[in-house]
């Protein structure tokens, strides 16, 4: 599903059972994800985590964690800042297929590995 809370306004989101709600560190991503948790939570949805994305330093990861903590949102998983994401989109080919190693990818593959077994 695309970011947003029109899903879960809509109801369209009343057969998911888990949802990852990815936030950056900026305090209009932090709070959208804050209000987005709470409206999950409302909705019954059973399984609700965070994946912070991208931070570039300790700070960033640090505010991210300080901001979640605050609202009980548990963090699943952080995915950095990966230039390697800019150069696949301008070589028009997906971000897996143009570096699996990129350091993204693998945080992300993390989180793929992380829901099968939940």
């Amino acid at each position: 599903m695309e970011a947003g809370l029109e899903h879960l306004k809509r109801g369209t989101a009343k057969n998911v059972d888990m949802m990852i709600i990815v936030v950056e560190p900026y305090y209009r991503s932090l709070e959208a994800g804050m209000r987005t948790f709470k409206l999950a939570k409302e909705l019954n949805i059973k399984h609700l985590y965070v994946a912070s994305n991208k931070f570039t330093n300790e700070a960033d990861e640090n505010a991210i964690k300080e901001f979640c903590e605050k609202y009980t949102m548990p963090i699943i998983s952080n995915i950095p800042y990966d230039s390697n994401l800019i150069e696949a989109e301008r070589n028009e080919k997906a971000p897996y297929d143009y570096n699996i190693e990129a350091p993204s990818i693998k945080a992300i593959n993390k989180i793929a590995d992380w829901i099968s077994t939940h």
